[in-house]
């Protein structure tokens, strides 16, 4: 096969290409229209079309005679707990899921918001829900009350599934104080709160509520599934917004099966019956399409993983799983296998294992630095590709196209253009730019198949995020450039959203926990480069003027805050008290000379003509050089 062809194809004639590929999936109604744009202006795929995803991915394989073969391993070593369900068992499993959310008086076009560590339940969950057509929203176990009372408010659910505790390394994190909270915060009500009880923690069930998964369970009957229009909204999938309130990203059903079905085939080069691990969370995009939907549409066998990289029980769980399952195709985030290097840089735990099933490995959520790579690339000796998407794509936009002609790698670069996505480097204007020019990159519209149509009940707010600053293209918010051979290279985010391990998080968000504080007059959060999490956040404060508090006691106070509001995963470990912060006349945050501060010597950092005060950066530098942050970390 001819990547050149192909993409070329898929930008040439989309509607002819995605036709083809729609055609090898069982339609209960084949599409009317292809492409078609609503009366925003907005793109959907597939209209006319009728199909059910939980069909897709369990009862046609079971229909085709495959039901025997296994659908998804769970392993858990933080419960230490192994189990697996085949496609039968599984569809089985999940037409009782869904009978027991009908009779909650879930159907389709409601919402029921998912809140679960990775248990086999989280995966049964989402697909009940897609088999009654109800739209799931799937928010990260780890996230705090005030998180989930913002994603309970927005996407009103008719039920929150959630568990009794979820498992990090050997800490137990109870959930329900977490669920009480939010739902006390929260404006909307939910009419019930469903919990599967696990024994490292127990629930009090709040009478008319509260329920237990497995009573439920046990006596529902099995639902059937459902035939839905394409374009109805698979799920909502919340992500960082720049102002602090998250995006809602809508995903819709029929568009979203037919071009992960493609990918895995494409760029994972995953075949009906082969063993696909993607060690990350269901309540992230890549839960959501690789670890869930995409290996059981393609008919492989998925691993459900609820442990860690590193101290479950140590530096080869990794090598571990992929051995014990025979994982044809490993995908994680580089931040995973820097933990594994930072406890086992000489890769010892390798040796115990058989990992020859292993053929690729492949790498996204952040950028992959080449220190990571070469290491990765040495002790693996295999292909390590690094492939660049977003939450609102779905599924990648720049990656190596395994399946169809493996391109030479260069490192830095996620490679190639995927079918359908056809991008452009833009100036501040919207002048393209020529080949090794960096600036903004942008997708001609319209976008492939299973990229995001809208923002949940905020169309104004997708315009205006996506569409507006560039008139016909999707403003991917990113910068880079592509090279004289096609190759793409992602430079950073253009905006306030940073990446920490994998994890987008909004510092405007930040600022604003931050800036509830009673001493604090002003703040910024920058994401600081980290060897291990890629980015960490570490805020600068200006204090109000007779505010009386120590260094230590107001980092301690601000890191609570922000683990309280938003999470753990917020990582903020440092503050650095300043008098002023760096701004422009008109009062804008420097933040990118912050950020350029904390890599570069002040000297070789270019003052911008529009600061107000040259004198800022000055201050910034020795804060970071008293404290230890960025290139002084290690002095």
């Amino acid at each position: 096969m001819d990547y050149a062809k192909i993409y070329q194809e898929s930008i040439r004639d989309p509607e002819g290409f995605w036709k083809k590929q729609a055609d090898r999936l069982a339609w209960h109604e084949p599409p009317q229209q292809i492409l078609s744009q609503d009366e925003n202006g907005f793109y959907h795929w597939f209209k006319g079309g009728k199909l059910n995803i939980s069909y897709l991915a369990l009862d046609a394989h079971v229909d085709a005679g495959r039901g025997d073969q296994v659908a998804i391993y769970y392993d858990s070593p933080v419960s230490n707990t192994k189990t697996s369900f085949t496609y039968r068992q599984l569809r089985d499993d999940v037409a009782k899921a869904a009978g027991m959310l009908r009779s909650l008086g879930v159907g389709h076009g409601d919402r029921v918001v998912i809140y679960m560590p990775m248990i086999p339940e989280a995966v049964i969950a989402m697909l009940a829900c897609a088999r009654l057509g109800a739209i799931h929203s799937v928010v990260f176990g780890g996230f705090a009350a005030n998180e989930l009372a913002i994603r309970i408010d927005d996407a009103e659910p008719k039920a929150v599934l959630t568990a009794s505790c979820g498992i990090e390394f050997e800490r137990v994190i109870p959930y329900q104080p977490l669920v009480n909270e939010a739902l006390k915060r929260a404006n909307h009500s939910p009419d019930h709160v469903v919990y599967v009880k696990r024994p490292e923690a127990e629930v009090e069930l709040q009478p008319g509520r509260d329920h237990d998964w497995h009573e439920l369970v046990a006596k529902a009957e099995p639902a059937d599934a459902v035939p839905v229009d394409a374009t109805d909204p698979l799920y909502i999938l919340y992500t960082s917004g720049t102002t602090g309130k998250p995006k809602g990203v809508v995903r819709e059903g029929g568009g979203y099966a037919v071009a992960l079905n493609w990918s895995m085939e494409a760029i994972y080069d995953l075949h009906p019956g082969e063993v696909f691990w993607t060690a990350s969370d269901v309540g992230w995009v890549v839960g959501h399409s690789y670890i869930v939907y995409a290996p059981l549409i393609r008919g492989c066998s998925s691993v459900v993983y609820e442990g860690k990289p590193v101290r479950t029980p140590d530096a080869g769980a990794f090598w571990r799983v992929i051995s014990e399952y025979g994982a044809k195709a490993f995908f994680t985030a580089p931040t995973a296998f820097r933990a594994v290097k930072k406890e086992d840089p000489e890769a010892q735990h390798l040796g115990k294992y058989d990992i020859s099933c292993l053929k690729n490995v492949f790498v996204a959520g952040e950028r992959l630095d080449p220190p990571t790579y070469e290491w990765l690339a040495d002790t693996l000796k295999r292909p390590v590709i690094d492939h660049w998407w977003q939450t609102e794509t779905g599924w990648p936009i720049v990656a190596n196209p395994m399946g169809i002609e493996p391109h030479a790698v260069k490192s830095g670069s996620a490679t190639k253009p995927v079918a359908g996505y056809d991008i452009r480097v833009l100036d501040d204007t919207g002048a393209e730019l020529p080949a090794r020019e960096q600036g903004n990159l942008a997708i001609k519209l319209p976008l492939p198949p299973g990229c995001l149509p809208t923002l949940w009940n905020d169309d104004e707010r997708f315009r205006k995020s996506y569409l507006e600053r560039f008139p016909g293209f999707y403003d991917t918010s990113d910068g880079g450039f592509i090279d004289e051979d096609g190759y793409v290279f992602i430079m950073g985010r253009v905006d306030d959203v940073i990446n920490v391990a994998g994890h987008r998080l909004s510092t405007g968000e930040m600022e604003e926990v931050i800036g509830d504080h009673a001493a604090v007059a002003e703040c910024a959060v920058v994401g600081i480069h980290d060897e291990l999490k890629g980015e960490l956040p570490v805020a600068f404060v200006v204090l109000k003027d007779g505010a009386d508090i120590e260094q230590e006691q107001l980092e301690k106070e601000l890191v609570k805050r922000i683990r309280d509001e938003i999470g753990a995963i917020a990582a903020l470990r440092q503050v650095a008290i300043v008098q002023k912060l760096p701004k422009t006349r008109s009062g804008k945050i420097l933040r990118k000379s912050i950020r350029t501060l904390a890599k570069e010597d002040r000297n070789s950092v270019p003052t911008p003509s529009t600061i107000d005060d040259p004198g800022s950066l000055d201050e910034i530098a020795d804060a970071m050089q008293n404290h230890r942050i960025g290139r002084y970390a290690n002095q």
